[in-house]
């Protein structure tokens, strides 16, 4: 029987090299890299929420979680937990491994009073049957900048006496949280960072074996009051053809708080020289990009896929934390195969607030908890899902008021892997 515990601090050399094996990376076994990985594990896991599955003594899989706020709509932070370094080893697949870490790491979850788990899914089939739902998009533009610029409405968005600059990665380290934090006020979907987030994102500190942060360029703009409230983080392919350059400009992530600060941003970018082309890295599922050009047939939708998972624990918890584009009232009915959500509640909820909680009413429409997760932060409508046979109107009506209660105006953007 494969044993399914928490880690201990003496074995985080060996849950690293099994998370390499997992993720089909060939490990460094030398006791340099071993003993990195140990170091480096000890600052970044949280050893209770450190899951490995172990086969005798061979480790055989991993599985972990971490704690943080993901900001809802109407602008609330909702302890949630974030599951990450999900693997199984090859030779142990289909044993039922990652559903006994799974269930353990969301027991766990429900306990500590977390009203919903969030994944990034590998596989689009395996998390579903845990109740997570895709909640949010992500896409990549490409933009040539040989057939448009800036259109002149997006300019005039600049403020006098705002100013772009280049920092250091170190000078970065400084600003960045800052930045961020304004910006994940302002955007359902957006996380917290753990605490390394920001050194390994900028190279000051590597991973093991010298795994580290590709080689960026940083740049903050500062409003009229020289406070820093966007940053363009980019790297640059150059290329050279016939002695004419055309480089591309790898925007990595333009994260601002105020559209001035990504207006700025956006034309510091385009004004690189030797640049003519820009890669717009993974921007929100309905991040307008190419209106912001004078031809946006220029700006090339490169993919779109979903991004974050939303499993929800506590389904009156959550409801009640965000707020609701239109007022209204909906009694739904809930199906969780893992129990932690199922229920009938009733939502009363508005522009200034909701409230939520069990009742014996009629539901007025039955769905599963992963459906509830997909509509959750704003991005996915309920008219589409019904149509798909996610969700089931018991009533008539019911499902036109769920689509202008949780639809929000602005699709919800988470910008980190994690």
């Amino acid at each position: 029987m494969v044993e399914i515990r928490t880690i201990t601090e003496d074995e985080l050399s060996q849950w690293g090299v099994a998370l390499d094996v997992g993720f089909l990376r060939v490990p460094d076994h030398t006791k340099e890299v071993r003993d990195q990985w140990a170091e480096h594990l000890r600052d970044v896991v949280d050893l209770d929420r450190t899951q490995a599955a172990f086969d005798g003594d061979a480790m055989v899989g991993t599985f972990r979680s971490w704690g943080g706020e993901i900001t809802v709509p109407g602008g609330a932070y909702v302890p949630m937990s974030a599951i990450t370094n999900v693997t199984v080893t090859a030779t142990h697949r289909r044993r039922g491994l990652l559903t006994r870490m799974m269930r353990h790491d969301l027991d766990a979850s429900a306990a500590r009073g977390e009203a919903l788990g969030i994944l990034i899914a590998a596989e689009y089939n395996i998390y579903g049957r845990f109740g997570f739902g895709a909640a949010t998009d992500i896409s990549t533009y490409r933009i040539d900048l040989s057939r448009t610029r800036l259109s002149d409405a997006e300019l005039s968005r600049r403020e006098e006496g705002g100013r772009v600059e280049i920092v250091t990665p170190d000078a970065m380290l400084e600003l960045g949280p800052e930045i961020h934090e304004a910006f994940r006020a302002l955007t359902p979907g957006a996380i917290t960072r753990q605490s390394l987030w920001w050194p390994l994102y900028t190279g000051v500190r590597k991973r093991p074996g010298g795994r580290g942060a590709e080689n960026r360029f940083y740049a903050v703009y500062r409003d009229p009051s020289g406070a820093p409230v966007g940053y363009l983080a980019y790297r640059i392919d150059e290329v050279w053809e016939d002695f004419l350059p055309k480089a591309t400009l790898h925007a990595d992530q333009v994260i601002a708080a105020t559209r001035a600060a990504e207006a700025a941003l956006w034309d510091f970018a385009t004004q690189v020289d030797y640049v003519v082309r820009i890669s717009a890295g993974e921007r929100a599922g309905d991040d307008p990009l190419p209106l912001r050009f004078t031809d946006p047939r220029a700006v090339t939708w490169d993919s779109a896929r979903d991004f974050v998972w939303v499993r929800i624990l506590d389904v009156p918890a959550a409801l009640a934390a965000r707020t609701y584009e239109v007022a209204g009232s909906l009694v739904i009915e809930v199906d969780d195969e893992l129990g932690y959500g199922s229920g009938r509640f009733k939502l009363e909820g508005g522009p200034s607030g909701a409230v939520c909680a069990a009742t014996d009413e009629p539901a007025q429409l039955r769905l599963g908890v992963g459906a509830l997760g997909a509509l959750y932060l704003g991005g996915n409508s309920a008219v589409r899902l019904g149509d798909a046979g996610a969700i089931t109107e018991l009533v008539p009506g019911s499902l036109a008021v769920a689509e202008v209660m949780f639809r929000t105006a602005r699709a919800p953007w988470c910008p980190d892997w994690f």
